[in-house]
């Protein structure tokens, strides 16, 4: 720990069709801390999979490049040797990772499993909650267990579509028809998603999904609103006022999402007081079928027609970027960007001494 200020290791980057957003975020978020009770190490991985440490800073990066550390060491020792500091029974390591990967090798539970094996306390979803919420296969089984109702939809693996690509097609047009969505079971912030809206189109968008995944799934189009909630919490989370997405493009696709700026965010949704209360709980209800813990965005359709609310997903590490939904809608239920980092980390904290209270060992 830095004097009296609690060391935070921030992890951005990964190998990850998500790595540019990632640093988008490590942005934001290195410029929201209070560095009055924090420090900083930073903590990039690069798109090859290797890690960067960079020295403590005591001030945020003046630009965005910089957090890819040029003059840091090219060898990740330095950063595993920080990473691991407490099993050797040493210090000077961060008290706290936080974790600001999205997608492969960073919300889908490995890098939550290399904290928990190093002993160290980190923000975020646990393991099981990650991996389940990244896989949305997974995701949408537990949902059905948890009663939640979600629009249908349609998966095969790579090996499943290469050997018999007709049974999915089939299925597909049976089942959902057209226009239909897909999507890279495996990855998030709309990478990898299209729309189509008949069978050259599918077998088009099944082919690309499978550039960034070994499983695709496929989920019928609903008219609908496209409302999302923010989770904040561990045993007890509480859910923020919803937030609408009025896409500046056919779909919430990642330019959208990232780039354009030009999607609008309505906060707070408008919406009927009794539907606000069955998306509140439904997201909560969401949160909990994953064992979610820390944080979660949970997306919902509500349909046109009829005012159903329909689950889409839950996304464990939710983009911190200007343009994202998470701190907004937190923002208008009133806690402000450096309150809501302070509560991520107690969180992170109380959840690690939690863990670390229980007995591994068999006998009295």
């Amino acid at each position: 720990m830095a004097e009296n200020k609690l060391t935070v290791g921030l992890v951005y980057g990964g190998k990850s069709g998500e790595h540019e957003v990632s640093l988008q975020t490590a942005y934001a978020v290195q410029n929201a801390f209070d560095f009055s009770k924090y420090a900083i190490i930073p903590f990039y991985i690069t798109k090859q999979g290797d890690w960067r440490k960079g020295a403590e800073i005591h001030e945020p990066f003046p630009a965005i490049e910089d957090l890819k550390l040029p003059n840091a060491s090219a060898s990740s020792k330095d950063a595993m040797n920080s990473l691991f500091s407490k099993l050797y029974g040493e210090g000077g390591g961060p008290d706290i990772m936080f974790p600001l990967l999205h997608g492969t090798f960073g919300e889908d539970g490995t890098i939550q499993g290399l904290f928990e094996m190093a002993d160290m306390p980190y923000v975020g979803a646990g393991v099981l909650a990650s991996a389940a919420g990244m896989d949305k296969v997974v995701m949408k089984k537990l949902f059905a267990q948890a009663g939640l109702e979600q629009v249908n939809f349609c998966y095969a693996t790579s090996i499943q579509w290469q050997q018999d690509p007709h049974e999915l097609l089939i299925q597909v047009e049976r089942e959902l028809g057209y226009p239909c969505f897909v999507k890279p079971a495996n990855l998030g912030s709309s990478v990898g998603i299209s729309k189509a809206r008949n069978r050259e189109e599918l077998e088009k968008a099944v082919e690309f999904a499978l550039r960034y995944d070994l499983k695709v799934i496929v989920e019928e189009f609903v008219d609908a609103r496209e409302v999302e909630v923010s989770v904040l919490g561990n045993e007890e989370p509480m859910a923020s006022v919803p937030g609408e997405i009025v896409s500046s493009a056919d779909y919430y696709d990642y330019a959208a999402k990232y780039t354009d700026g030009q999607s609008e965010m309505v906060i707070p949704a408008v919406l009927d007081e009794e539907v606000v209360d069955r998306v509140r709980e439904a997201a909560l209800k969401a949160f909990r079928a994953i064992e979610g813990c820390g944080i979660s965005r949970v997306d919902f359709f509500v349909r046109r027609s009829d005012g159903l609310v329909l689950i889409n997903e839950v996304n464990t590490m939710p983009g911190f970027t200007p343009f994202s939904m998470y701190p907004l809608l937190w923002r208008e239920t009133g806690v402000s960007y450096p309150e809501l980092l302070d509560h991520m980390i107690r969180l992170g904290l109380e959840r690690y001494a939690q863990r670390s209270s229980l007995q591994y060992e068999h006998g009295n």
